[in-house]
């Protein structure tokens, strides 16, 4: 799927974003693919995913752990694979041993044992399954069973390290053996959630911190500045923070406590450096009576700090968070669906854009973009890009990310499906964003992936768009019945207009972005517009003309919604409302 194929869908959202809370999927870490490693002139790799991806101590008596060894050039796996597999927590071992699988995916069950009282972990670790009679020694499930690891494996929260050494695998081109040093480090986090009640001037509120790292501890609310810090274990050498993906760690507040309320703007520090703004991500969705503030403290981000604070900080066996409320800011929000770019059919998928209005040209701007299903529900684990076009079709950006899991090296990864992203526009004026959605998951599942687009605009730095024109004398169009209703039609939707009408957008797109703006509310119709049976979508070049004018400033909001209706009452069109 090209990112210069996209099919454009004029959608222009409205003041604000509401949805209603549900389940989460895919927090943390639930999934990792370590880098590949070259073999015989072939980059062989190995990913590792829990199921559930969304892990938390306590809320589960078994999982699975999905191990898969593959050539990452063409997505091809290994057959008939002996693995010899480790699982470590905190520098301590809990199990190892030697598995084999014939189709080259190993799922292991895993039985969490609580409260292992061996001065070994691993030796409170018990294991299931028959040895493979071509991998002696090595654990195989017949059938549709799966070996098992009884022992102190997720009974409690943090980072997980999952050893992966290939002892033996075939593939139509090669043979692997232990000789190869095929050996690689994955991750995957367990979530522990721990209760806290914070002391303000007036009442205790209670709120829950879930670590996806270690426990955390000397939690402290400041009243001065409604600031909240606490401390976690954390190794800070070069070599452990080379391994480490991200730190993640989640806030829950009640929704009814102000000072992390939605809207809310944050700072926030790790160990005294002020951390970029996409590491702090505020979702107001995933449950229904709670605010969660995200810490998604990345690899380079920990590099970036140990960098400031130089050599002493090295040796520091210890992570401190603060978060700062900032005030709300008014923000401006458009919203779109994406469709499949062959079908023009809806995927699902409909994504949210909000950005500062305090910002314009030559600022850099922080975008906020927010993913849903469905559902409404916050898409998780995506991989996205997105390109950006000025009002005279010129490309201003594209950004697509890297990802060396991904055979394309395309996907920016949005874990909790909001991720904020900083562009400095040029100039002011309307430009065309462009977001496509890869797939989610290590595996870009591409149940989800879609195309779509909004219209964005911007005044001088600083300053908010000029209003529009004033109304000039009608176009001509069809006679429609009259009606004293106000209709009222955003702005934005003037440069969405003109993008159809100067042909840059087709009629089918342009249908979809009406219907889509109709059934939203962004366009208001006069009343009487029900709509007859028989539109073929064919759009009277008339209409086309009239577009245009009206995107100039030539007619009016009124004028503009009656050739509308006019088509849709007539039958010419068909949308559905």
């Amino acid at each position: 799927m090209s990112l210069n194929i996209f099919h454009i869908i004029l959608l222009l959202g409205a003041a604000s974003a509401t949805a209603v809370g549900g389940s989460a999927y895919g927090h943390g870490l639930g999934g990792d693919v370590a880098p590949p490693i070259d073999f015989g002139g072939s980059n062989v790799t190995v990913s590792t995913q829990l199921d559930p991806a969304d892990l938390t101590v306590g809320d589960i008596n078994t999982a699975n752990i999905a191990v898969r060894f593959y050539d990452s050039d063409d997505n091809s796996t290994f057959n008939s694979v002996t693995y010899l597999l480790e699982v470590h927590r905190s520098g301590d071992l809990l199990a190892r041993n030697h598995f084999f699988d014939d189709d080259g995916v190993l799922n292991i069950e895993v039985r969490p044992v609580l409260d292992c009282a061996e001065p070994k972990l691993h030796q409170c670790s018990q294991y299931g399954g028959s040895e493979h009679v071509s991998s002696p020694g090595a654990l195989y499930a017949y059938g549709n069973g799966r070996p098992t690891i009884t022992g102190p494996i997720f009974d409690k929260g943090g980072l997980y390290n999952v050893k992966v050494e290939i002892v033996g695998a075939t593939s139509p081109r090669t043979l692997v053996d232990n000789s190869a040093g095929l050996i690689y480090d994955t991750f995957v986090s367990v979530a522990q959630e721990q209760p806290f009640t914070l002391q303000t001037a007036n009442a205790e509120v209670p709120m829950v911190i879930k670590t996806y790292y270690d426990e955390v501890y000397n939690v402290d609310y400041d009243t001065a500045d409604d600031s909240l810090s606490f401390e976690m274990p954390f190794d800070w050498a070069p070599e452990y923070i080379d391994l480490v993906a991200q730190v993640h760690e989640e806030l829950q507040f009640p929704k009814s406590f102000a000072p992390y309320g939605e809207g809310k703007q944050f700072k926030g520090y790790v160990d005294g450096v002020e951390v970029e703004q996409r590491v702090l991500l505020l979702d107001p969705y995933s449950i229904e009576d709670k605010n969660i503030v995200h810490f998604l403290v990345s690899g380079a981000e920990l590099a970036r700090i140990n960098e400031v604070l130089g050599e002493e900080h090295l040796q520091s066996k210890t992570m401190k968070f603060e978060l700062v409320p900032q005030e709300g800011v008014a923000k401006n929000t458009v919203g779109f669906f994406l469709v499949d770019p062959d079908t023009l059919a809806e995927t699902g998928t409909t994504i949210n854009v909000a950005w500062d209005s305090r910002f314009g040209a030559g600022d850099a701007i922080p975008f906020e973009i927010t993913f849903f299903d469905e559902t409404r529900e916050l898409l998780k684990d995506v991989r996205y890009a997105y390109y950006l076009v000025d009002e005279s079709n010129n490309d201003i950006m594209l950004e697509g990310g890297t990802d060396p899991g991904n055979p394309d090296g395309l996907g920016i990864l949005s874990i909790e499906g909001i991720d904020h992203q900083t562009i400095r526009l040029p100039s002011g004026g309307p430009y065309r964003l462009d977001i496509q959605v890869l797939g989610t998951g290590i595996s870009y599942d591409p149940k989800y992936a879609g195309i779509g687009s909004a219209l964005i605009e911007v005044g001088p730095g600083g300053a908010m768009p000029a209003p529009a024109a004033p109304a000039a004398p009608a176009a001509t169009a069809p006679a429609v019945p009259a009606s004293d209703a106000e209709v009222s039609i955003p702005s934005w939707v003037k440069s969405s207009a003109k993008f159809w009408a100067d042909g840059d957008v087709d009629d089918a797109s342009f249908l979809a972005g009406i219907e889509f703006m109709i059934k939203e509310g962004i366009i208001s119709l006069p009343a009487g517009a029900q709509q007859q049976e028989g539109g073929d979508g064919a759009i009277p070049g008339w209409f086309r003309t009239s577009a245009g004018w009206w995107a100039d400033g030539d007619t009016s909001d009124e004028e503009f919604a009656s050739g509308l209706q006019y088509l849709i009452t007539n039958g010419i069109i068909s949308v559905r409302i």
